[in-house]
């Protein structure tokens, strides 16, 4: 992923997340995760994959039939709250990098069995936060994270500061339309 802090967007319009996508961008960052929980999903990844400087994964990712849509609108990266074999199946004979979800050591460990190397702890405040993290490094040290759910502003340096965290998932960047721009820059100080 190009950016440390990936902004989380659940989009109801493909104009709203074009809208969306270029505050982020216009902030500083330079990924974006757009969620399948909307109907808008398809197509708002397509418009923001025509959007100069921004890398576009898809989220939410819970079906083969989404994974290649995610695709064909131009997604390069896709992440779930969880571990489908079936997706992750797809994922690498379709060449895209996926992150998988999960929530235990036991969790992670499926989806490193799998063959996936870096995994979404979600919903990551609410089963340990940086603590856990640090907890599961140190017994999977070939994993890299991706904490989401529940990270801010005030807590997201202390996710960045572990060594295993790749990245974060940051759904108050887009919780509200006004002031994207502004949250986002203030991410990317913070990841700096």
């Amino acid at each position: 992923m190009k950016s440390r802090v990936v902004p989380v967007l659940t989009a109801r319009t493909a104009d709203e997340a074009e809208r969306a996508c270029e505050a982020i961008v216009a902030g500083g960052l330079a990924s974006v995760e757009i969620t399948f929980r909307s109907d808008a999903a398809v197509e708002a990844i397509r418009r923001a994959s025509r959007i100069d400087g921004l890398e576009v994964g898809a989220g939410t990712v819970l079906s083969v039939e989404q994974l290649e849509a995610a695709l064909d609108a131009g997604a390069t990266f896709a992440v779930a709250p969880s571990t489908d074999p079936a997706v992750v199946e797809a994922a690498q004979r379709l060449g895209i990098q996926f992150v998988p979800g999960a929530a235990t050591p036991t969790e992670i460990d499926r989806a490193r069995a799998l063959g996936c190397d870096v995994v979404k702890l979600f919903p990551a405040s609410l089963i340990g936060g940086p603590a856990f993290v640090k907890a599961v490094s140190a017994v999977f040290p070939d994993v890299r994270f991706m904490p989401t759910g529940g990270v801010t502003l005030e807590n997201l340096g202390e996710y960045l500061a572990l060594p295993s965290v790749l990245a974060c998932g940051g759904t108050w960047i887009t919780a509200e339309a006004d002031g994207i721009e502004e949250r986002a820059r203030a991410a990317a100080e913070a990841a700096t």
